[in-house]
């Protein structure tokens, strides 16, 4: 196989060496360059998953686990149609997959989708820097250190910017055939979660623009908010409808959702440093006392104390104190930063969709 030099260069200038895998250049193009906001995840395993999550819109996903791509990949295993995030940084790319439900490799899977990577970065000493500095714009490819610098600089990041547009269904699908009816926003929403849903309900997945009348008139059990990318002041749609569905049927946060769901109870989010994007965050049930591991993936956060009379937070993050999840306190509305589809625990937070259910049932 033919090594293609490749080099990243973050905005702050700190460069580093290594080999172009994935996509080529684009046809017509000498050089490749992608660019985006430099995130690290520190998941084991589970790599397709994340590459495939559209809340990665917009980002470079760096991998600090060494070896990425042992067991290959399959499209049973893809949160969405297609990647949304600006490319893959490993240290050691797999050359041999091993796995027999895999029908291609992890370099094939980027090929296919038109996703560029590198590899043979030092992991380890970018993630001690981000970690240090703060998740920040980046760029890499075959191109030269300058071009690519300058492209770095130019990239705008994730605050700001409605990601949510780009990842959204156009159209409304129905999946799952539970007794309840329910209705999901898809502001980026994961498969895995949908088959959750799909268990429970019977789910019409809705586009991220539909307003609370529309919702309503298709007389659901209940409302999920789902997942997604960016920055949460910038889906103001989304806001005004979550406070229209407010009081008149169970709501169900994930993520994103979570985020939306306390805007639209007048509470504030901000943006975190370099953000949780992990398959082992530890986070208290407040009701209980019981730590749950979670998996998590978002840059920006519920600030805790603007809860104050409006909800009560029902969930805390044992790392750095962070708002996990909360309890509207006038309406039937409840919801989770952390992601319990994944379930790393492996079960330790599916019981909130059971709440999801109680909450339906009860309303």
């Amino acid at each position: 196989m033919t090594v293609r030099e490749a080099h990243l260069v973050l905005a702050d200038g700190t460069t580093f060496e290594g080999e172009a895998i994935g996509a080529d250049a684009p046809a017509g193009a000498s050089a490749s360059v992608s660019a985006g906001e430099v995130v690290f995840n520190t998941v084991l395993t589970g790599y397709q998953e994340v590459i495939t999550d559209p809340s990665y819109a917009g980002q470079i996903i760096t991998f600090t686990y060494p070896h990425i791509g042992n067991y290959g990949v399959t499209d049973l295993d893809d949160e969405s149609r297609a990647p949304f995030c600006r490319g893959v940084i490993v240290r050691d790319l797999a050359r041999r997959r091993s796995n027999w439900r895999s029908d291609r490799d992890l370099d094939a899977f980027l090929r296919g989708h038109g996703l560029a990577g590198i590899a043979g970065i030092d992991t380890r000493r970018l993630t001690r820097h981000l970690r240090d500095a703060g998740a920040m714009s980046g760029a890499f490819g075959t191109a030269d250190e300058t071009t690519l610098k300058a492209a770095a600089v130019a990239e705008s990041g994730t605050s700001g910017v409605d990601l949510v547009a780009t990842v959204s269904t156009n159209d409304p699908y129905t999946i799952g055939d539970g007794p309840l009816r329910v209705v999901a926003y898809d502001f980026g929403i994961k498969r895995t979660i949908l088959r959750h849903l799909g268990r429970l309900a019977t789910v019409e997945v809705v586009p991220a623009s539909t307003s609370a009348a529309d919702v309503l008139a298709r007389q659901p059990d209940g409302v999920f908010l789902s997942n997604g990318p960016g920055d949460p002041e910038e889906v103001s749609y989304a806001v005004e409808a979550i406070k229209g569905l407010l009081g008149a049927v169970p709501v169900f946060g994930i993520c994103l959702g979570h985020q939306l769901l306390s805007l639209a109870i007048g509470a504030h989010t901000e943006k975190l440093a370099f953000g949780h994007h992990g398959g082992n965050h530890p986070v208290r049930r407040l009701s209980t006392g019981a730590v749950e591991i979670t998996s998590q993936n978002h840059n920006f956060a519920v600030v805790a104390d603007s809860l104050a009379g409006r909800a009560e937070m029902t969930h805390v993050n044992l790392n750095d104190g962070v708002c996990e999840g909360l309890r509207v306190l006038d309406a039937p509305a409840f919801s989770v930063q952390h992601h319990p589809e994944a379930g790393p625990g492996p079960h330790d937070a599916s019981y909130l969709f059971d709440s999801f259910v109680e909450l339906m049932h009860a309303s």
